[in-house]
């Protein structure tokens, strides 16, 4: 019976890992797609500040004087920090193989573009070299994991043999 339970663990661990590598690619085109937005509005804003001879911050500095102001500093200054936070990120994604990237789940941390690759991800068979050790890394992973699950629920009723 455990082994039975053990390989459904195993399909179930080879079927959903081996997702992984579609899904990577589908956050990390989504990834570049904000990363690209991002880019031009921290382009515009300091071709703005140049045109005006003020650095990056000597402009964000000017944006007080009333609430909406205060708020447009707040949100610019969180977009920038996006901006650089997310670039880092879709560098070392980009850098990496779709089965390095299964180690690099803290890259692929913005939750807003996660939720939106979720949205639209479909799974297929997967066809590419990178699915396939996915999966089988999936199947030795769910199958571990249901047979040692197995064990310790049934470590109390095995009999001692001394």
């Amino acid at each position: 019976m455990w082994r039975i339970l053990a390989m459904i663990g195993g399909i179930t661990g080879a079927a959903g890992l081996s997702q992984f590598p579609e899904f990577s690619q589908q956050y990390l085109q989504r990834l570049a797609g904000k990363v690209d937005a991002l880019t031009a509005v921290v382009a515009d804003f300091d071709a703005s500040a140049s045109r005006n001879g003020l650095t990056r911050e000597a402009a964000l500095a000017e944006l007080t004087g009333t609430d909406f102001l205060a708020d447009r500093q707040t949100d610019l200054r969180r977009s920038f920090a996006d901006h650089e936070r997310l670039q880092a990120d879709l560098a070392e994604l980009r850098s990496a193989s779709p089965l390095e990237r299964l180690t690099m789940p803290q890259r692929m941390g913005d939750g807003e573009t996660l939720a939106a690759a979720w949205a639209d991800f479909r799974p297929a068979i997967p066809a590419t070299l990178d699915g396939a050790v996915t999966a089988g890394v999936g199947y030795v992973a769910g199958w571990g994991l249901l047979a040692g699950l197995w064990s310790l629920l049934l470590w109390p009723f095995r009999r001692s043999t001394h």
